[in-house]
């Protein structure tokens, strides 16, 4: 009995389970890794939306140390009574929680571009969507990249008429890219007016407890920090991060706490003052100078920009967690404890947040004040120097040293230049006006009109990118715009009290914009109408009608497409050229970042005999070009690869123009690392190939005392050779072989060393433009081969003179 119990159980052990069974398993499962990736993806979010607080809201957090003095200063201090100051907090709450909460977390948050933020993102998304960049560098491959294709993908037809009239009239685009720009003078102006802002407002707690500390000497304190916190730029804030969230946090849970202090102890009736009723009854007592002091109420908000612009350090989620459930409380509530305790110490107003805070806490909230406006300062100050890069990488910013400071955080970067530019234009802001209020004019006026410019942009995102209705679009511009406009307007008013510096600081800014994109413009134009035609090339035979050497040349031009006029200076100046040549073009496409794999853009110039090559190497506004030292490595891989492709595909090699050019095809350099047409060999080697083919012996002794004094700086050398394949064809390995040979003598790097003048029957204003203005930018900024890595002892230029 025992053994047939058991003989039953095990044949029902091996019975296979019904589908139902399997179908109910599974269906476990898949919920079990649902909830494993739902928990997975919260914890994330929260951990982002924790580390967010020390990036994003620095700035923002310490406005609660001015608005209300900058409020009733002026034209208000004959209102400084609690009505007035129920009816200023009414002010403070509604315009928080209209323009930062409903218009940055739940509208302006979800058009990022591929996850990143910003004026340039929105203008990057507008230039995929419809022809309004101003550069004609643009190709259809470009358009086949994986984060081109982004948004709503149809086309609403009530936009079209709109987008024609853009697109078909220059000034229209023209007058856009001006606004994009301006928003980006208008953030370096931020980085200017934040630090001498935020600083000297928090150092103003020692003058306040310390009765024999001059204004003088907060002062000389104040530009001691301001000269520190610039002079460690250099190390990266990743280095320091760690620290900012929980500084962030803690003076957000201190002023919280503070603020229901002072609500309870001095005022609860302050709650009323929730109510629109006092905005009303605010504007009803004060008339115009109300409507004044409106510069002082946006300063609560400035700051708020940084949740848009710094989105590709987090995520949507994590700003929609972090600001509404803890930074916007937290600044309710304190700006609510300072109305009461003003309601019932109106005296206090100068100084009213250190007078506020109950004395046994007053040093603690003051370390903690003066370390947060440290944390607001450095995030302005980074999210300068990534403004500066978008602008250089869309041609509208002198070229500059680009320093990445993190090997693992993207977009954390140091530009030393435009770093002690800041230095010395903050220090000149903080002597000259030793006074928080103009400074706070300046600095309203500056974080106003970014706004003001997200808001149009945004608007012409609705319509072009997500392709809603133009009804939809309007009632969002009126409504922001109309908020806004109105503080814009307050802000205005203010220019002789100080508002003028950011004018200045913009204007300036955006004329070196505005004439370094000229001029780049002008100098592409040139290139394009004056290129090289292939039929005169074809006509001089292979050879080129001069001797070709060993070795390979890589030609850098602009061009994407066609052969640049200066190639014909070089086949006219130089005796001889390389084997093989090729044509690289480093550009710049509206996306933030290119994948590794899709970088590359490989095709053939004139047939297969003259061994010239075409390479496009493109990157998004915020990739950061890296000297890795293995350019010329991957450049021969991936050709090498082009040229099996083009063998095993034929439509690569066949064309119904017999142009034999513009054929490209896209080599991803990690398939090419992976499994390579070529068979590749490393040893270790200090002397770079170009420098050890070279016959010179001094030459070679350069080099190699350049790597004895940098040793981190030697490279390993690759040698490339064919496999052993009997069935490859011919041509295709003769073309591969004489590829080696060409690497293996050495390469050089061929430029053009231009000069841009304006031609003679140019207007009296372009010649000041391009004579002065492009040519003294272009003798200041960094040339073209440091900008590109090339090594200098392996360089050719030669020049040539642009009539544009």
């Amino acid at each position: 009995m025992h053994r047939v119990d058991i003989d039953h159980e095990r044949d029902a052990m091996e019975q296979p389970p019904s589908p139902a069974a399997e179908q109910t398993q599974l269906e476990r499962r898949k919920g079990t890794l649902a909830s494993k990736f739902m928990l997975v993806n919260i914890s994330s979010n929260l951990l982002l939306a924790y580390q967010s607080l020390g990036v994003v809201y620095g700035d923002l957090s310490t406005s609660p140390l001015y608005v209300y003095r900058s409020i009733f200063v002026g034209k208000l201090q004959n209102y400084q009574t609690s009505e007035a100051i129920f009816g200023a907090f009414s002010l403070i709450f509604w315009t928080i929680t209209l323009i930062p909460l409903l218009k940055y977390v739940f509208v302006v948050l979800s058009a990022d571009d591929n996850g990143e933020g910003g004026t340039f993102a929105l203008y990057s998304l507008l230039c995929r969507h419809a022809k309004f960049s101003l550069l004609p560098n643009q190709q259809a491959a470009d358009e086949e990249l994986s984060a081109y294709k982004y948004g709503s993908s149809g086309q609403s037809t009530s936009c079209l008429p709109l987008k024609r009239f853009l697109e078909k009239h220059k000034k229209s685009r023209t007058i856009l890219l001006i606004v994009v720009l301006l928003g980006a003078c208008m953030v370096i102006g931020d980085g200017v007016l934040t630090p001498a802002m935020s600083v000297i407002s928090s150092m103003s707690g020692i003058q306040a407890a310390t009765e024999h500390l001059s204004h003088g000497g907060v002062l000389i304190l104040s530009c001691i920090i301001l000269v520190g916190l610039f002079a460690l730029q250099h190390s990266g804030t990743h280095r320091v991060g760690f620290l900012f969230a929980p500084i962030v946090t803690i003076w957000l849970i201190s002023i919280f706490l503070s603020g229901l202090y002072n609500t309870i102890f001095w005022n609860p009736k302050i709650v009323s003052a929730l109510s629109p009723y006092y905005i009303v009854k605010f504007f009803k007592e004060t008339g115009k100078d109300g409507w004044v002091s409106l510069g002082g109420v946006l300063l609560s908000i400035a700051g708020s920009e940084a949740m848009f612009a710094d989105l590709g350090h987090f995520t949507a989620t994590s700003m929609r967690i972090a600001f509404p459930f803890f930074v916007y409380p937290c600044l309710v509530v304190q700006y609510m404890g300072q109305a009461a305790f003003l309601s019932k110490n109106i005296d206090s107003i100068p100084n009213s947040f250190y007078n506020s805070v109950p004395d046994s806490v007053y040093w603690p909230v003051f370390v903690i004040a003066t370390l947060s406006a440290i944390v607001g300062s450095q995030a302005v100050i980074t999210a300068t120097f990534s403004i500066v890069k978008q602008c250089n990488a869309l041609g509208c910013f002198p070229r500059v040293k680009i320093v990445h400071t993190s090997k693992h955080i993207k977009g954390q970067i140091y530009v030393p230049e435009i770093n002690w530019i800041l230095m010395i234009l903050t220090l000149a802001v903080a002597v000259g006006f030793q006074d928080t209020t103009l400074i706070g004019n300046a600095y309203g006026l500056a974080c106003m009109t970014v706004m003001f410019i997200t808001t149009f942009l945004m608007a012409l995102v609705i319509i072009f990118v997500w392709q809603k209705s133009v009804a939809l679009a309007i009632p969002f511009l009126l409504l922001f715009g109309l908020i806004e406009g109105i503080y814009l307007s307050s802000a205005f008013i203010k220019i002789p009290q100080g508002g003028w510096v950011s004018l200045v600081l913009s204007f300036a800014f955006l004329t070196i914009m505005f004439v370094w994109h000229y001029g780049t413009r002008k100098k592409y134009n040139f290139d394009l109408h004056n290129k090289v035609p292939l039929k005169w090339l074809l006509g001089l035979g292979p050879s080129l009608g001069i001797v070709r050497v060993p070795g390979i040349g890589l030609i850098y031009s602009e061009l994407a497409t066609g052969i640049p006029s200066i190639f014909s200076h070089f086949v006219t100046n130089l005796p001889a050229f390389h084997t093989v040549m090729v044509f690289v073009c480093v550009k710049s496409v509206p996306v933030p970042f290119v994948p590794p794999e899709e970088r590359f853009l490989i095709g053939r110039i004139c047939p297969r005999p003259y061994r010239m090559y075409r390479c496009i190497v493109r990157y998004g506004y915020k990739d950061i070009q890296r000297d890795n030292g293995n350019f010329e490595d991957l450049l021969i891989q991936s050709i090498a690869e082009f040229i099996q492709m083009e063998a095993v595909e034929p439509q690569l090699s066949s064309s119904e123009s017999p142009s034999f050019d513009g054929r490209m095809a896209v080599i991803s350099t990690r398939s090419v690392q992976s499994g390579s047409t070529l068979l590749v060999s490393e040893e270790d080697f200090g002397i770079s190939n170009s420098i050890q083919s070279s016959k010179s012996l001094t030459l070679q002794s350069l080099r190699s005392a350049g790597d004895d004094e940098n040793p981190q700086m030697r490279r390993r050398r690759v040698r490339f050779r064919l496999p052993e394949n009997p069935g490859m064809d011919p041509a295709v390995r003769d073309e591969l072989s004489d590829l080696i040979d060409a690497k293996e003598a050495g390469v050089a790097y061929i430029m053009g060393h231009s000069y841009v003048k304006a031609r003679r029957s140019a207007s009296f204003m372009k010649k000041l433009v391009i004579d002065i203005g492009y040519s003294f930018l272009r003798k200041n900024c960094r040339g073209p081969a440091v900008a590109l890595n090339i090594p200098h002892i392996s360089l050719i230029e030669v020049g040539m003179i642009y009539y544009v």
